[in-house]
């Protein structure tokens, strides 16, 4: 590879002449994988002789995986045996009298579809992500959260879902669902649309100031992603952004609150799973 006086690659300014960016091209969203995630699921069962057996029908993705930690703390979270995965583990707990299962450190698009994509092929029902994320418009003071409703596609997972768009948006029956989930619960939740980028150390003022301009609340890891496979495969996800930050741009910064906001953010996923409960269970 070689490098012009303007900086650009010689195969950057080939792909200028390209009306389709590399990552967009010979994708084809209804044509059926190859590699599915039962299979992944069955080869686990063998080689690590883990047992036949379901996850519980509601499942969380813990990016940060304070909520899990709180929960091991505590003495609330089991191992889940049957948990098939080659590349995390499933605890379960209860809240408010049901089973939950969760997996912590789910972060970032391509790692978390992953996991959802499994969660779903062992049974699961619903699954819902609970991300930490940095504020864009300052609409009140950190921590709160936000009812992601869609969000900005600057990550490649996917593209490999839906075909390319702006936004991937929240499953529509799930909004008249939620509309007043958390009218009870002393948190505040937001609704709006984030910003996923698969890059958090390359969140520019350029990039940030559109974000801005076009009413964008947060920026995460996940949403858009989350969202595309969700509408690709017919699976309800949830996606909430714990606006906790402001990117480390000020003294103080990413204070989520009481046990890190596991509390909250548990209250907020408990009001949420009952709404989708009452509505589908």
């Amino acid at each position: 590879m070689t490098f012009t006086t303007s900086g650009y690659s010689d195969y950057t300014l080939l792909m200028k002449n390209f009306n389709t960016p590399p990552i967009l091209s010979r994708k084809n969203s209804g044509e059926p994988s190859i590699f599915d995630p039962k299979n992944l699921i069955r080869e686990a069962r063998r080689q690590l002789s883990i047992p036949e057996g379901n996850i519980p029908e509601i499942c969380l993705l813990d990016p940060d995986g304070d909520i899990l930690r709180h929960l091991k703390k505590t003495g609330e979270a089991t191992l889940n045996e049957n948990w098939a995965c080659y590349h995390s583990e499933l605890y379960n707990f209860f809240l408010g009298g049901f089973s939950y299962g969760i997996v912590g450190c789910a972060v970032g698009a391509s790692y978390a579809v992953l996991i959802a994509e499994e969660m779903f092929a062992s049974n699961c029902r619903l699954v819902i992500s609970m991300t930490s994320s940095g504020q864009i418009l300052p609409i009140r003071n950190p921590p709160y959260f936000v009812l992601i409703e869609k969000s900005l596609r600057d990550e490649g997972t996917s593209y490999h879902y839906l075909p390319a768009s702006e936004y991937s948006e929240i499953p529509e029956d799930l909004l008249p669902i939620l509309e007043c989930a958390f009218s009870e619960i002393p948190d505040t939740v937001e609704r709006g649309a984030t910003w996923t980028t698969d890059a958090p150390f390359r969140e520019t003022e350029t990039a940030i100031a559109h974000c801005r301009r076009v009413g964008i609340l947060a920026v995460e890891m996940e949403a858009a992603a989350l969202y595309a496979f969700s509408k690709a495969r017919n699976k309800p996800v949830l996606c909430f952004a714990h606006v906790t930050n402001q990117m480390g741009n000020v003294e103080g910064d990413f204070e989520k609150g009481f046990e890190m906001g596991s509390l909250s953010a548990l209250r907020v996923i408990e009001a949420a799973a009952q709404a989708w409960l009452n509505g589908n269970g």
